[in-house]
Parts: C-alpha cells; sequence; structure tokens
C-alpha cells in the first residue's frame, strides 16, 4: 500500500477509536470522531463554512477548489488563505482559526501533528518538482543551470523557512555534484541571491517583472506564468516535493474538514490537482 493510502486508513482508525474510548471528558470529541468517519464512508459532507490555509503553490488550485466543492456540497463554503507553508504554520500555532492546512512539504504539518494541534495524520495529497525560470527575453542569456553561479546572475529565492527554499538548496547542491559543474558552485549561487522573497508566487512575480535574472520554482508556478521561460533541470538531480495536508484540532467544524481533506487527497481533488500540472503522491 502507497503512503497516502496509509495516511487515509490510520485517519480512518483515529476516529472509530476516538469513538470507542470512554469517559464523559471524552464523550463529544468521541461523537464528532464518530460523525467524521461516518461521513467519510459515506461520502457526505455536512453543511460548514470553512477555512482552508493552503501554500501559495496551490492558490490557482484552490481558486478552482472552492468553486467546485461550494457547488457540489450546499451549504458548504470554503474560505481560502494562501502564503508559504512556514507564515501559515506560524500563524496557525499562535493561534489563528483555521480548519485544514495544506502544506507543500510533510515538515510543517508533521510538526503541528507532534505539537497536538492537528486532529489525525498528516495525509500526503500531492507531488511537484522544481524548475528554473527567467524573464521571457531572457537578458542574462542563461542557458543551463550551471549559469545560476555566474558571475553578476540576479538570483530571487525565497525566504530560508519557505518549503521551495529547502527544496532549491538541495537542487543546487545536487547540480555541484554534476560532472562539469563550476567549482564552489553552491558559493556562488548563494553570492548571486539578490532578495529573498515571502513565498514561491513572489519568486515568480519578481522574475516575471525582470527584477531578477532567475530563480527556482515549482514547475506548477512556471507553467502558470505567460512571462517566463524555463531552464531544464537534469531529472538525476531535480528533488520531488512532497504535499501534505492536516485538520486542525482547533477546527470548530472537525467532521467537515475532515470530509474536505478525504475529498481533496481523493480521486475528485487529484483530478483537479492534475489539471495544474501536479502529481500525484507517491
Amino acid at each position: 500500500m502507497n503512503r497516502r493510502g496509509s495516511a487515509l486508513l490510520i485517519l480512518a482508525a483515529a476516529a472509530l477509536t476516538a469513538c470507542s474510548s470512554g469517559g464523559s471528558g471524552a464523550q463529544s470529541g468521541s461523537v464528532a470522531s464518530a460523525s467524521a468517519a461516518a461521513a467519510d464512508a459515506t461520502g457526505s459532507t455536512p453543511p460548514a463554512a470553512l477555512t482552508i490555509d493552503g501554500a501559495a503553490s496551490l492558490t490557482g488550485v484552490l481558486d478552482k477548489v472552492k468553486a467546485t466543492y461550494d457547488a457540489a456540497n450546499p451549504g458548504t463554503t470554503l474560505s481560502i488563505s494562501t502564503d508559504s507553508s512556514s507564515a501559515l504554520e506560524t500563524q496557525i500555532e499562535q493561534g489563528a482559526p483555521a480548519d485544514v492546512f495544506l502544506s507543500a512539504d510533510v515538515t510543517a504539518p508533521n510538526r503541528l501533528v507532534d505539537k497536538g494541534l492537528a486532529d489525525g495524520p498528516a495525509v500526503p495529497f500531492a507531488a511537484n518538482k522544481l524548475t528554473i525560470i527567467v524573464p521571457t527575453a531572457n537578458p542574462a542569456g542563461i542557458e543551463r543551470p550551471a549559469d545560476l553561479a555566474r558571475a553578476g546572475v540576479k538570483v530571487i529565492a525565497a525566504g530560508d523557512a519557505v518549503p521551495i527554499t529547502r527544496y532549491a538548496n538541495q537542487l543546487v547542491a545536487n547540480l555541484a555534484g554534476q560532472a562539469g559543474a563550476p567549482a564552489d558552485f553552491v558559493a556562488k549561487y548563494d553570492a548571486n541571491i539578490v532578495s529573498k522573497e515571502d513565498n514561491v508566487k513572489a519568486v515568480v512575480a519578481k522574475i516575471e517583472l525582470g527584477e531578477g535574472d532567475a530563480g527556482i520554482v515549482y514547475v506548477t508556478d512556471a507553467q502558470a506564468s505567460a512571462k517566463v521561460t524555463t531552464i531544464d533541470v537534469p531529472d538525476a538531480t531535480n528533488v520531488p516535493a512532497t504535499y501534505d495536508g492536516v485538520v486542525l484540532k482547533a477546527s470548530r467544524n472537525v467532521v467537515a474538514a475532515r470530509a474536505f481533506l478525504t475529498w481533496f487527497a481523493g480521486s475528485d481533488g487529484q483530478a483537479i490537482l492534475a489539471t495544474f500540472g501536479f502529481l500525484p503522491p507517491s
């Protein structure tokens, strides 16, 4: 069984376990968990207003999901908020209201699980890859990944805590190990970074405006822009990005939140994700 299927089974098992636990103090939680399990089993979704916090790279996907899910579930409305996964995680930890968190990595949602802020395990729902983008006119004449270390190239990156930066740093390290890579490739790349943005969408925006010569982003973000050109990254060096989601324990609508996450990680959500270039989770 793959990782996604295992996570969904764990989620259902957690609901049944909570339902069977005794004690008056656990009664309300048990009823909610039992209702959630029933909702997942029947495919029905209780009406609710849900706040979905999603990674910036999911912006287009979640706009489509909102229209689709609201129409298919009368009485349920989705409120979408997107930013870097690290910023959203911090907001959730500080008490910002949200029902579901959809992250561009596995680290942030699992930290929430470890801190007792999630209702159930993290669920993988998508995968992505990286690419290099340049402005359409490509004024710096970048033709290959090695050019990112060339003197004078202005690289736009994201903040150190943002998932795309961790993936990009791994890609740069992988590129440095390729035959013919310039000496001190990593150091030279780092020296070329001229700004660090709040999230991957901001990186794309700066490249579109010509405020930088190149940036490393997700393939899906590159595909969504008509104002950038991509520079191929060798498959052997590329870095897979896995996206995980969690239902938040502070949600006022845990039953509906779990039903949404199950739907999003299932075939309907996968169909929407695929139209934006996302891959299924492995």
